[in-house]
């Protein structure tokens, strides 16, 4: 295996290859042949996947300066030196399969980078200066141990797929919202609760999935009609029969939806206050008298959403705002079949109110 291992280093260099596979080489340490005198200075490919590789050469950069795409998928990586960051013409890097459990916060001056892949290794929280990297189209942080994402990641203005499936994830930073060109955002297997209201709102995002995330209740309107994953959404409990409340603002009284004296639990859906206060002065005024808002003191952007419905309900058609619930059809069954190639079974959102959703479950 040495003997062949020379030789193939040996002709690479020789030929002056820009490729190099290294992959299945049995490797427990990186090729010294690799990194002697002036290196290979022409090389831009470098595949070493499935070998035993503990650690990466400080002096990488400066022996393989024209490198742009590393492949170490599948080694014992435990740590990256702090050196990657001079690696500055790099576009692809996977780390995918490793014993990561830091980053090094040097990945940062890869300014060229626009593939990382950082899947199943033992990482528990990503640093900032991941948002460093304008460029980067795709980053994959799935199967790891991660509890948050780096709310810098929203300066990764390039960013068109990000994947961080199978974590501990129990809430996503706001301003991913602000990611111009996101296409694609998985975050299926973690400990969701909730999404970011405006989730959804570019056009760009088209493909969401939150599949396996059991505390996930419900999701931002904005999603509607999006191409979604997802699972223990819509749950819908009884609402006791009481006397119905209503909230009086001077000379005007309006009756409280039933729902707002329910109290939440994993069996029973309550719609958030925001969203109940939107569908209550939505349906109380007529909106073409703005000064009717004066005693309200609404601030801007509210105004803007209750004046202006981001849809209505296919069932009950009352206004949605900032929620949904879901009622899941398997993609295979809706005209969106066909539309992304994932394996696992994907569904359509639907909006319904609590109510609604028990009068179909009733219903059947």
């Amino acid at each position: 295996m040495a003997a062949e291992l020379h030789a193939a280093i040996f002709m690479a260099k020789q030929e002056r290859h820009k490729n190099l596979f290294l992959n299945y080489k049995n490797l427990n340490n990186f090729p010294v042949e690799l990194l002697r005198d002036e290196g290979m200075q022409f090389l831009e490919r470098l595949f070493m996947k499935r070998n035993s590789l503990t650690s990466l050469p400080d002096n990488l950069a400066q022996k393989l300066p024209n490198l742009i795409e590393l492949y170490l998928h599948s080694n014992n990586i435990a740590i990256i030196p702090q050196a990657i960051g001079d690696l500055v013409k790099l576009q692809s890097l996977d780390l995918s399969d490793n014993a990561l459990q830091i980053i090094c916060p040097e990945i940062g001056q890869l300014r060229s980078l626009r593939h990382l892949r950082l899947a199943n290794n033992q990482l528990k929280f990503l640093p900032q200066e991941l948002g460093d990297l304008r460029e980067l189209e795709t980053l994959d942080v799935s199967m790891n141990l991660l509890r948050t994402l780096p709310e810098r990641l929203h300066r990764c203005l390039s960013l068109q797929c990000l994947t961080a499936d199978r974590n501990m994830l129990q809430c996503l930073p706001r301003q991913l919202c602000l990611l111009p060109d996101l296409n694609e955002l998985s975050m299926a297997a973690n400990c969701l609760t909730s999404l970011p209201l405006d989730m959804g709102r570019s056009m760009e995002l088209q493909f969401v999935f939150v599949d396996n995330n059991t505390h996930l209740k419900a999701l931002p309107s904005y999603l509607y009609n999006k191409v979604i994953g997802c699972s223990g959404c819509g749950l819908a409990g009884q609402v006791s029969d009481v006397k119905q409340l209503c909230l009086t603002l001077g000379d005007v009284t309006v009756p409280l939806p039933s729902e707002v004296k329910a109290v939440g639990s994993e069996t029973d859906s309550v719609l958030p206050l925001e969203e109940l206060a939107c569908r209550v002065l939505h349906a109380a005024h007529n909106w073409t008298d703005v000064k009717f808002l004066t005693p309200f003191l609404l601030p801007k952007s509210l105004l803007e959403v209750v004046r202006c419905p981001l849809g209505h309900c296919h069932r009950c058609s009352q206004p949605m705002f900032t929620i949904v619930f879901t009622k899941l059809f398997p993609l295979r069954e809706t005209a969106l079949a066909g539309v992304h190639k994932r394996t696992t079974v994907s569904f359509v959102a639907y909006c319904c109110s609590s109510q609604c959703l028990r009068t179909f479950d009733l219903q059947g």
